[in-house]
């Protein structure tokens, strides 16, 4: 009888005989490499990946041979060459390619910053970034949604919308997974009450956050649904609070959001 072994993320199964462990063991070993610590030695890769001292040398000496990883004899870091996957991804993705056009022209109506984001485990992922044509080199954004760059989902309006649509034991298991890291004073992080909230959110459909992730910065984000009625991203508008309010987000942006969601969702 075969075994199956079960991904805490996607909820797939696999058949023991198919899973290669030290394949998985390596593509762990490049995530343990974050915004928070880009250099690591060898004794924080083990610890970051459960790995014995010497197989994180030997899994490190190989990235680094492959050209993925860099070293000073101490500390690694990634290379450029990872930047492959991430654009091969954006370059391919149906999603993403729909969604430039459109979160272009938002841009040129209202002048405001859009993006189309998805959740991956305990953060979010821009996309897709609204920007102008005299904005050619200025691609990174003042608010941290510049593509494929990670902000924690609890904090973030996208995050919150996409959290929402999961079942309410999806919503604890996750909870328990990851917690609530607290990034500023109005960060969330009483797991009633963000439960309570992410209720609040499913209800309305919608999320304003203001000042969770970044202070001086608000978010409006809603779902984007496919056919099968699946929540697969978020569609959000960031501006800095001294430059708008809520009620003309919600007044004048939500509706626009709202349509472009739903345009989108008939063409998916």
């Amino acid at each position: 009888m075969n075994s199956y072994l079960k991904s805490m993320d996607t909820n797939e199964l696999i058949k023991e005989d198919d899973y290669i462990i030290s394949f998985a063991k390596g593509l762990s070993l490049l995530e343990a490499f974050g915004v928070e610590r880009q250099k690591l030695n060898v004794t924080q890769i083990a610890e970051k990946t459960q790995l014995s001292r010497t197989a994180a040398r030997r899994y490190l000496r190989t990235l680094k041979f492959l050209g993925y990883l860099d070293s000073d004899e101490h500390f690694y870091w990634l290379t450029h060459k990872v930047l492959r996957f991430s654009s091969a991804f954006l370059n391919s993705s149906h999603l993403s390619k729909i969604a430039q056009p459109i979160l272009n022209l938002l841009c040129v109506q209202t002048t405001l910053t859009f993006s189309l984001v998805i959740l991956d485990e305990s953060e979010v992922v821009p996309i897709a970034r609204s920007y102008l044509p005299q904005q050619e080199n200025l691609r990174i954004s003042p608010y941290g949604m510049h593509l494929g760059n990670r902000l924690p989902a609890h904090a973030t309006s996208t995050g919150k919308v996409l959290l929402a649509s999961l079942s309410e034991l999806e919503q604890i298991n996750w909870l328990e997974r990851y917690g609530l890291k607290r990034l500023t004073s109005y960060t969330t992080t009483d797991k009633v009450i963000f439960l309570d909230l992410l209720k609040q959110i499913s209800l309305q459909d919608y999320c304003l956050s203001s000042d969770e992730h970044e202070l001086g910065i608000m978010a409006l984000a809603v779902p984007v649904i496919n056919s099968k009625g699946e929540h697969i991203a978020a569609l959000n508008c960031i501006v800095q609070k001294n430059k708008a309010s809520t009620e003309y987000l919600t007044n004048q942006i939500l509706p626009l959001l709202q349509n472009t969601a739903s345009e989108m969702r008939a063409m998916l």
